[in-house]
């Protein structure tokens, strides 16, 4: 009975010995210049502590305490100071006469110590656990990398206990928080068995087997090992030498993270080393995730031929999709740079069926990759505007506004959420930052979206919160909300005038890559301020000489002269008109109109001009509407807008509506078309 009673006690000390590494472990310090146990208070410690009986005292004076050879405690043998110090100064707060007095004041008398016998005893049951309890149990016991290094420095370690500890120190870290993840990074660093764990990596690179190879380099990496380390370079040295050893794993493991890290000589080479494998041996790929990090891997300077490979492997496994593969695919196309219109079909679909279920950080990546690509798949952005839409309280005006502009790239026009978003700003346009105000009037602009019952009040309200950041606003960004507001016809005095300063032109129209971009932009400025006259209480005009935009130069697409010369009779055709530098015009017709005076002119008067009307028509190709519809982008309005400012009567003829269209259909159509712009033009 004696000895089953010594037995618990000494069961009960080791789990206090454990106790007291957690909590010594978890503690933050107070101040970088004071150890981690001087930061903390001791007496509060030792109360709560004996709250829970003696034997958690005693537990803890063992853990903290050499023992009377002088030796550290188990586990923490040589440069276990460097492990719980914040400045390497080791445990100097706690010797000489600061620890004699700690000691008589905290721990009482002398014989609340354990016994050289007791320590003898502990370290004995420690042993045999290590002895009963296998390396891996005990090793998914471990919640941080110092438990992992504990346990490291307390056996031999082999080529796969050293992969599966690096690993565990990175399984550990996955789900800290930065902070914690950083403190735990230097304890793991400050550890001295993380120096033989990595001593022992290096020697035995060339030795490890493939899956552990490839581990061994994931975990480092995602710790945050340098690249450049003898460590990583060694592991990627030894990598390439397997590389034809890999199974499917390591392959797909290898390539989830190859295409993350910097380049170096050993990384590209082990780049086109995965290429040249992946090329082999792409037909046996099984996984459709392996696949798909390999897809990543390869990137967008694979050649085509493997992608194109690569993109018949992934039609033949369409069948074994799963939601997350297709939202992965879609992704992992975008990262190719290659756009694979029936993979990314298959993929829309799945999507758009279950577009409920998907975490809103993964449908921005998808819309994203959608816009990467120029993937516009109507039912797809369809379906996530109209999930925006029902779900729209639970989304940010940040969230919502960054969704628009990707849908105003793809040219796709959310009708409903572009009203429920703009009754949201009426409401409360201070919520809006310079950037969400240039945003907002960017895709209102572009996409030609602004209802007549709410035209002027959000008109008002975007230009009160725009003009409020003016004082601190760049020249570029004033020159972009100018701009979007001439598009939508609206003049602000304000913003006008301080971009036709002297200054603000100069440093617009200086060297540089946005030079062509702001003087094509302050063109328009300028036609506008010409030719639609708003009533501004004196005339604004950009300086002669300030801006010389690029002058248009296209072609007409469409061989239809002679059908619209027959069509108009004996007017006058002129194709390829180029107006004010900007507006190409295919083909204006000049219809002589009739004389509604019939008088002759006397003698003495000169004969007026005939009158005549000037039809400007334009073959108007899709990227001139909204995504699925024949609403005019914002550009087109604008110019139509300007066309009837000149004199011209704008008819529109859009492609996709024409293509479809048999030659007599196309005669009649634009017959329709034509002579009611001259009937108009006549009557008015």
């Amino acid at each position: 009975m004696r000895c089953l009673s010594g037995r618990k006690t000494d069961i009960k000390r080791m789990a206090a010995l454990k106790l007291g590494r957690c909590l010594f472990r978890c503690t933050a310090p107070l101040r970088s210049d004071r150890l981690l146990w001087q930061s903390c208070s001791f007496q509060g410690l030792r109360g709560n502590f004996l709250a829970h009986g003696g034997q958690l005292h005693a537990g803890l004076s063992c853990f903290l305490t050499a023992d009377q050879t002088g030796r550290s405690p188990a586990g923490y043998r040589g440069n276990a100071v460097r492990f719980y110090s914040q400045d390497g100064a080791g445990w100097q707060g706690l010797s000489g006469a600061a620890g004699q007095s700690l000691s008589s004041q905290d721990h009482g008398d002398a014989t609340d110590f354990p016994s050289p016998a007791a320590v003898s005893v502990a370290a004995a049951v420690t042993e045999t656990t290590e002895r009963t309890v296998p390396f891996y149990v005990q090793l998914k016991e471990c919640h941080s990398p110092a438990d992992v290094l504990d346990l490291a420095g307390r056996y031999t370690m082999t080529l796969r206990r050293v992969s599966s500890s690096l690993s565990r120190i990175w399984e550990t870290t996955k789900k800290m928080s930065e902070e914690q993840r950083r403190y735990e990074r230097q304890l793991m660093l400050d550890h001295p068995a993380f120096e033989q764990l990595c001593a022992c990596a290096v020697k035995g690179a060339a030795r490890m087997r493939s899956d552990d190879l490839t581990f061994s380099l994931l975990a480092v990496v995602k710790l945050g090992v340098p690249q450049r380390s003898r460590l990583v370079q060694t592991l990627l040295r030894a990598t390439q030498e397997k590389l034809n050893e890999f199974d499917e794993k390591a392959l797909s493991v290898l390539a989830a993270f190859l295409g993350d890290m910097k380049s170096c000589k050993n990384v590209d080479a082990l780049r086109n080393g995965l290429r040249l494998v992946v090329e082999d041996r792409v037909s046996g790929i099984e996984s459709v995730v392996a696949l798909q990090n390999l897809m990543r891997c390869v990137g967008r300077d694979a050649p085509l031929t493997l992608k194109r490979k690569l993109e018949n492997k992934a039609l033949s496994m369409v069948d074994q999709f799963s939601l997350p593969n297709a939202q992965y695919m879609v992704i992992t196309l975008a990262a190719m740079h290659f756009t694979s219109k029936p993979l990314l079909d298959i993929c829309s679909k799945k999507i758009a069926e279950s577009i409920h279920t998907i975490p809103p950080f993964r449908l921005m990546d998808i819309v994203k990759a959608c816009k990467d690509l120029r993937y516009r798949d109507p039912h797809l952005v369809s379906a996530v505007a109209e999930h925006l839409t029902a779900t729209f309280d639970m989304w940010s005006n940040k969230q919502l506004i960054l969704f628009l502009l990707m849908f105003e790239d793809l040219k796709f026009r959310p009708v409903a959420l572009l009203d429920r978003l703009l009754e949201r700003v009426i409401q409360d346009p201070n919520s809006l930052t310079l950037k969400d105000v240039l945003s907002v009037l960017k895709v209102y602009s572009q996409l030609n979206h602004v209802p007549e019952n709410h035209k002027q009040e959000f008109l008002e309200r975007m230009t009160s919160v725009f003009e409020s950041y003016l004082l601190k606003m760049a020249p570029t960004d004033l020159l972009r909300g100018v701009f979007s507001l001439c598009i939508l016809g609206h003049f602000p005095l304000a913003p006008l005038e301080r971009l036709l300063h002297k200054e603000t032109l100069d440093e617009l129209t200086k060297g540089g890559q946005v030079l062509q971009t702001n003087q094509r932009r302050l063109h328009y400025v300028d036609l506008c301020l010409r030719l639609d006259r708003p009533p501004l209480p004196e005339a604004l005009t950009v300086p002669p000489g300030t801006i010389d935009p690029p002058l248009t130069s296209q072609t007409v697409t469409r061989d239809w002269g002679k059908l619209i010369q027959r069509i108009a009779g004996d007017a006058v055709l002129q194709e390829g008109v180029v107006l004010e530098k900007s507006y190409f015009i295919d083909c204006v017709i000049t219809l002589p109109l009739k004389r509604t005076d019939l008088s002759s002119p006397s003698e003495g008067e000169r004969a007026s001009p005939e009158p005549c009307q000037r039809v400007a028509v334009l073959f108007a190709p899709p990227s001139f509407f909204c995504l699925g519809t024949s609403h005019p982008r914002g550009r087109l309005v604008m110019m139509m807008r300007h066309l009837r400012a000149l004199g011209y009567t704008p008819v529109l003829l859009p492609e996709q509506e024409f293509d479809v269209l048999s030659e007599e259909e196309r005669a009649e159509r634009l017959k329709s078309l034509i002579f009611p712009a001259k009937e108009e033009a006549g009557a008015v």
